[in-house]
C-alpha cells in the first residue's frame, strides 16, 4: 500500500545520520535507516531493527537479510514501490508492508524515506524511517470497512435504480429485482413481490422456486404475515434470525425452514400516499439491520415503488389501448369463395404504444372482395378510435359499390371533416377473383408484395395519391387506381410499415428483406403470416403491426402465361375505364408492352361496340397462351346475334371506324356466333 510522493517526511533525518543518530526518532518509537544505492548496503540502528523484530546481530546491512522478516509478496510490492519513485524522479515515498515476527504474527509497518540525487539527477542515497504503523492501520483498516459498507449500500440502491429505469411493465420490473442478476444486484438471497388489490395481497413473484405464502396466490391484509403486516402499518418489518421467523411467524415457518434464509426485510411500496405493493428480501445472514442499514432498505423501497407504479400505468395504459384496438378491428374474417385469406395483428412491446393499425375485408357483390390495410399516425388511444371509424366509413363505402379511387377519396374528406390533426395511410384492393383482376388505390401507404405462384416474389410500384385527411386537406382527391392480374396460386401481400422498419434501417431494405422472407416461405397462408409476425418481432417490436395474405385459388395454368376476363355493366364508365386499364397491366405483365396499346384500343372498340348496339353487358377476355408464336387472344362477347358489319366511313361520318381500326391493327380477326349472343375475336404476335 504505497503513498509515495504523497508528502515529505514528517521527520528530519540529518544529512550526516547516522553519524549523529536524532534521538526524537525513537522517542517516537520510529527507527532510521541509511541506505546507499552505489554499494547496496542499508545500515539500521537499534530502533529501526525492533520494529522487524531482529537483533543487532542478527542484520549484516544487507536489505536482502530482512527477507527472514518481510514476506514475499510484501516485499516484492515495496520493491516496486520504491523502484517507480527511484525512476520517475521523486524526492520521496512511502509505503505500508506488513513484518513477520518471531511468533509467526503479521504486523503492519510504514517506511517513508527521502531520495537524495547528484547534480545529473541520479539517485544516490535514500534516508528515512520505519515504525510499526499496526495501531494506525487497524483504525485505518476499520475506517476503510465503514466507507465500503456505506459504498456498497449505496451501490445497491444507484445499480437496482438505474436497472429500473429501463423497466416498464410490471413484468420488466419482477425481471429487474428476481432474477440472478437482480439477486446479485441486491445482495440477497431471493426476493418476493405482492401487489395490493381490493384489500388482498396478490404474489406476483416468488423471486427462487418456493412459495413464502403455502398454497396461496393471495393474502388478505389482515392475515398474520409479514407481507400483510406491513402493508397494514405501512412500516418495514425487519427479521434478524430464522429463531424470530419460527417465534413470531408460525404459518410461515414450514415454508422457511427449508430454505437458506437467516434474516429478511419486508418494505411497503408505497405511491401517491397509499400502498400499491410490499416486496420481501431474504438474505443468507443473521442481521441485526442497523439505522444505516434500515434507511439504504427504505430508500431502495421507495424507488422500487416508483418504478412499480409507473410500470402499473403502461400495464393499465397497454390493456385499455389493447381493448379498444381489438373492438376496432374484425371480429372474424369472413370465409370468401376462390381465396384463402389470412391476417395478423400484433401491438408494440412498448406500455401503451398501440395505435391505428388495421385490416379488414369485405366481401363485393359479382364474386369481388375488398381488401384493406391502414395505419392512423400516432400511437394511443385517440388513434385506435379513429382507426375504428376509418375502418366502418370504409366498409360502407366499398359496400354501397362505389369504385376503389371513389371510396378513397371519400374516406379521406370523412377523415378531414372529423377536424383532427391525424392522418391516416391506407391501401385498399379490389379483387374479382373469378378472373384475378385487382384494382388497387393507395394513399401514402407502402407498396404491397406479390408472390407469383412459381414462388417469385416482387415489390408491386403501385401509383400513389395523398395520406387521408391530407388529400382533402390540399383539395387532392384524385386517387390513381393501379390494376394487377393475380393469376391461380399468387398471394397479395399488404402490410403496414411496423412490420419492415427497423431504427437505423432503410424502408426499402426493410421491404427488400420482407421479400425474401416471403419468397421462401410456406405456399399456405396462414403458416406463413405466422412465421412473417415471427421474425418482425424479432427485429422490430416498437411499433404495432397489420398483416393481410390474399391467396387466389386455384391450380397455375402452365400451358397459359396469363389469363384476364372481365364483365362491363351498359352505362358503367368507370367499368369501362377499369378494364382498360387492367388489360393494359395484364399485357405488360404478360411480356408483350410492345403492342400493349394496340390492344387496349382494339379492346375499347370492341367493347364500345357492344355496349352501343346491344341491350346487355360486355364480357371481356384475355389470354396468352405457351407458344412459339406467343399469340395473344382478345375475345369481346354481347348477348346480341347480329353480327357486325365493316364500312366505310364518309369524310364526315363519325361511326364505322371501329372494324377498320380492328382490321389494321390486329394481326387477325373474326366473329364466332355463341349459344346467346356473339364473339368478336382477334389475335396478336407478340413473340
Amino acid at each position: 500500500m504505497a503513498d509515495r510522493g504523497a508528502k515529505r517526511p514528517t521527520v528530519s533525518v540529518p544529512d550526516d545520520w547516522p553519524a549523529h543518530p536524532d534521538l526524537t526518532l525513537a522517542l517516537n518509537g520510529m527507527g532510521g535507516f541509511d541506505w546507499d544505492l552505489d554499494s547496496g548496503l542499508m545500515h539500521m540502528d537499534a530502533p529501526a531493527l525492533e520494529v522487524f523484530d531482529m537483533l543487532p546481530e542478527e542484520y549484516d546491512d544487507r536489505p536482502a537479510t530482512l527477507g527472514c522478516r518481510v514476506p514475499a509478496h510484501e516485499a516484492a510490492r515495496l520493491d516496486a514501490s520504491v523502484a517507480r519513485a527511484l525512476k520517475d524522479g521523486s524526492d520521496s515515498y512511502g509505503a505500508y508492508f506488513r513484518v513477520r515476527l518471531r511468533d509467526g504474527e503479521l504486523r503492519w509497518t510504514h517506511s517513508q524515506g527521502s531520495i537524495r540525487r547528484d547534480s545529473t539527477g541520479r539517485p544516490r542515497r535514500i534516508i528515512g524511517v520505519v515504525r510499526d504503523a499496526s495501531h494506525e492501520y487497524t483504525h485505518a483498516a476499520e475506517r476503510l470497512a465503514v466507507d465500503e459498507e456505506r459504498r456498497r449500500h449505496t451501490s445497491v440502491v444507484e445499480r437496482t435504480t438505474a436497472a429500473l429505469a429501463h423497466a416498464r411493465t410490471v413484468g420488466e420490473v419482477i425481471a429487474v429485482l428476481a432474477d440472478e442478476q437482480g439477486l446479485s444486484r441486491l445482495g440477497a438471497e431471493n426476493v418476493i413481490l405482492g401487489l395490493v388489490e381490493a384489500g388482498r395481497i396478490r404474489l406476483v413473484s416468488e423471486g427462487k422456486a418456493g412459495s413464502f405464502v403455502p398454497d396461496l396466490e393471495y393474502t388478505r391484509v389482515g392475515d398474520e404475515f409479514p407481507m400483510s403486516e406491513v402493508v397494514r402499518t405501512l412500516t418495514p418489518r425487519y427479521v434478524g434470525s430464522r429463531a424470530e421467523f419460527r417465534r413470531n411467524y408460525p404459518r410461515l415457518w414450514p415454508a422457511i425452514e427449508p430454505l437458506n434464509v437467516h434474516s429478511a426485510a419486508y418494505l411497503p411500496l408505497i405511491a401517491q400516499g397509499r400502498p400499491i405493493g410490499v416486496i420481501g428480501l431474504f438474505f443468507e445472514r443473521e442481521s441485526d439491520f442497523r439505522d444505516q442499514e434500515r434507511n439504504v432498505l427504505v430508500a431502495l423501497g421507495s424507488s422500487i415503488a416508483q418504478s412499480l407504479a409507473r410500470a402499473m400505468l403502461y400495464d393499465q395504459e397497454h390493456d385499455l389501448a389493447a381493448g379498444l384496438q381489438q373492438a376496432m378491428l374484425p371480429r372474424r374474417i369472413p370465409g370468401v369463395a376462390g381465396a384463402q385469406i389470412a391476417v395478423r395483428y400484433r401491438s408494440a412491446r412498448m406500455g401503451g404504444d398501440i395505435g391505428g393499425d388495421w385490416y379488414d375485408v369485405i366481401p363485393l357483390p359479382d364474386g369481388r372482395v375488398a381488401a384493406v390495410i391502414g395505419d392512423v399516425q400516432g400511437h394511443d388511444t385517440q388513434a385506435a378510435a379513429l382507426m375504428g371509424q376509418l375502418r366502418i366509413v370504409l366498409r360502407a363505402y366499398a359496400s354501397e359499390g362505389h369504385a376503389p379511387a371513389t371510396v378513397m377519396a371519400r374516406a379521406s374528406a370523412f377523415l378531414n371533416e372529423l377536424d383532427t390533426d391525424r392522418f391516416a395511410t391506407c391501401t385498399y384492393v379490389d379483387a374479382d377473383l373469378s378472373t384475378g383482376a385487382a384494382r388497387i388505390v393507395r394513399a401514402g401507404h407502402i407498396d404491397p408484395l406479390l408472390r407469383h405462384a412459381e414462388g417469385i416474389c416482387r415489390r408491386l410500384p403501385v401509383a400513389g395519391g395523398l395520406p387521408l385527411g391530407i388529400a382533402s386537406e390540399f383539395r387532392r382527391l384524385d386517387y390513381p387506381v393501379t390494376t394487377v392480374l393475380l393469376a391461380p396460386g399468387d398471394t397479395l401481400l399488404l402490410c403496414t410499415d411496423g412490420i419492415v422498419e427497423q431504427p437505423g434501417t432503410d424502408i426499402d431494405d426493410g421491404m427488400r428483406h420482407l421479400a425474401r422472407e416471403v419468397r421462401q416461405g410456406p405456399q399456405d397462408v396462414q403458416q406463413l403470416a405466422d412465421r412473417l409476425c415471427e421474425s418482425a418481432d424479432e427485429r422490430t417490436g416498437e411499433d404495432d403491426m397489420a398483416l393481410l395474405l390474399l391467396r387466389r385459388l386455384g391450380a397455375p395454368e402452365h400451358d397459359i402465361v396469363g389469363r384476364f376476363r372481365q364483365h362491363i355493366a351498359p352505362a358503367d364508365p368507370e367499368g369501362l375505364s377499369a378494364a382498360r386499364h387492367m388489360i393494359r397491366a395484364a399485357v405488360r405483365a404478360w411480356g408483350a408492352a410492345e403492342r400493349a396499346e394496340e390492344i387496349e384500343l382494339v379492346a375499347d372498340e370492341l367493347i364500345t361496340n357492344a355496349l352501343l348496339h346491344t341491350d346487355g353487358e360486355a364480357v371481356v377476355n384475355i389470354r396468352m397462351p405457351h407458344s412459339v408464336g406467343r399469340l395473344l387472344r382478345l375475345e369481346v362477347e354481347d348477348h346480341s346475334s347480329s353480327l357486325p358489319r365493316r364500312r366505310e366511313p364518309g369524310e364526315a361520318g363519325v361511326s364505322g371506324r371501329g372494324l377498320l381500326l380492328v382490321d389494321r391493327l390486329a394481326d387477325v380477326w373474326g366473329v364466332e356466333p355463341r349459344g346467346s349472343g356473339k364473339c368478336v375475336w382477334c389475335e396478336f404476335n407478340c413473340s
